[in-house]
Formats: structure tokens, sequence, C-alpha cells
């Protein structure tokens, strides 16, 4: 134990004496990552950015998006409707008949008690997640994190270009500090779509499991194509809302781009 334990401190000493040793070369390194990251910043809001709201705009206007109607996301759940129980009021019968009645009847699905029914397997088989809502996810995940990726290599592009602090002269550090704001909410607002799917999936768990659990009301399975019908509308809006913040992120960039990357003005040398 003890000698794997010097040897794992004689690594790290040795590992941490060669990056000490080395400071001018870790310097470069940093230098060179900054340099590589504004050029990709720069790349990506004149080249890409075009590029990225020309294929939204084409993806919007695609069937599985423009055209489709809500009952074309409706799926019918695998989760049959009990046969309903005949009670008959055992006029006639001997109490040993009565029992027997009265004990199918506790414990029959459809008991009227406030636990509903005790489900311990589905008689079909297992509920599927709703198929053409997971399509449209497959196709507008990806679309999202790229929204987040993007707005980070900007925030961080600003960040690298705002200078240091002085008196004065702070103007075009103000416009760096508002798109920086701007820059965080879209990418805020990016991340909050990856949760927004999330609780779609668990709310419509939620309420699958009440349908298993109360099959002969008609209410819950009416409520789950309703909660399919609300996703695929906010996979739409969503899908519309990234590509709005591309075009405003485009246009807030573009129209500073020389306030950004200069954000002081050199009047004050030129008199010298």
């Amino acid at each position: 134990m003890s000698e794997s334990t010097s040897t794992a401190t004689t690594s790290a000493t040795t590992i941490s004496s060669a990056n000490s040793s080395n400071p001018d070369d870790n310097a470069r390194k940093v230098q060179q990552y900054k340099d590589n990251l504004i050029n990709r910043a720069e790349t990506l809001i004149v080249k890409e950015f075009p590029e990225r709201i020309v294929r939204l705009n084409t993806l919007l206007e695609t069937p599985q998006f423009a055209q489709r109607k809500f009952c074309d996301v409706y799926q019918e759940l695998n989760i049959p409707v009990p046969e309903p129980i005949v009670v008959e009021d055992g006029v006639g019968t001997d109490d040993g008949e009565k029992r027997v009645k009265r004990q199918r009847l506790e414990s029959a699905p459809l008991s009227g008690g406030s636990d509903g029914t005790k489900v311990h397997a589905l008689p079909s088989g297992r509920v599927d997640c709703n198929q053409p809502i997971s399509e449209l996810i497959l196709i507008v995940k990806p679309v999202i994190r790229a929204l987040v990726e993007d707005s980070n290599l900007l925030k961080m592009w600003i960040s690298f270009m705002i200078p240091k602090i002085e008196d004065g002269n702070n103007f075009g550090v103000s416009i760096q500090e508002d798109t920086l704001a701007e820059i965080q909410s879209v990418e805020t607002e990016a991340a909050a779509f990856f949760d927004q799917i999330s609780r779609y999936f668990v709310s419509r768990a939620k309420v699958v499991s009440k349908v298993a659990k109360y099959p002969h009301i008609e209410d819950y399975r009416r409520a789950v194509a309703e909660l399919d019908e609300k996703e695929f509308l906010s996979l739409w809006l969503v899908l519309s809302e990234v590509r709005n913040r591309y075009c405003s992120l485009h246009d807030i960039v573009i129209k500073n781009m020389e306030k950004l990357k200069k954000p002081r003005s050199s009047n004050a040398d030129s008199l010298y």
C-alpha cells in the first residue's frame, strides 16, 4: 500500500514539476486556444449561422412540421378496457352463494375503492412511447444541442475580446456586455428546451399509469392524446424559436462586429 502511494505521489510530483517548468509553453498553448476559438467564432457567425438559418427554415417547411395535423400524432394505447362486471342481487340464493359473489366483486379489477385497479402486468404487453413524437424529438434535440454549443462559443469569444478595465471610453465595452447578456439568455433558454422534453415523458408516463390503474375512465385516455398534441406543438415552437434565436444572434453580432472586436477607439493614440 505504501509503495503504490509513493509511486502515485512521485508521478504527481513529476507531472507538476513538468508543468511548472514550462510556463512559457503553457501560456503559448492557452493563447493558441484563444486564437483558435476566436477564429472559430468568427467563422460561425459569418458563414455557419446563415447556413443553419436556411436549413431550419427548410426543416420547418417539411411535412413533418408544416402539414402534420394533431390527429397524426395520436397513438392508440395498448391498454384494453376490462369487461364490465355483472353482479346479481342474490335474491333466492343461499348465504354461501351470496358470499362467493361478494368475494368476486371485492377482487374484481374494476373495484370502486379509492386505490383503483391493482395492476401487476398489462394484459397486452408494454405501452410504447408515442412514435411520431419520438421521431420529431430525434430531429429537434440535435438542433437544440447545436444552439447551446454555439452560444457557449460566442460567449467565450466576446469574453476574450473584453479589454482591461479603464476609466472612460467604455461605450464599446457596454455593447460587448449587452451582447454577452443576450447570448447567455439564449444559452439558458436553449438548455431549458431539453428539460421540457424530459418533462413530457415523465408527464405522459404518469397519465398512462393512470389509464392502467383506471382503464374504464375515458378522460385519462383523452389526457394522453392531449398531452401528445401539446408536445407536437411545443416541438414545432422550439424549432421556430431556435431559428429565431440564430437570426437574432446573427443580426446583433453582425451589426456590432466592429465594436465587439475593437471596443475602444484609437483616437487618443493618434494624438501622439
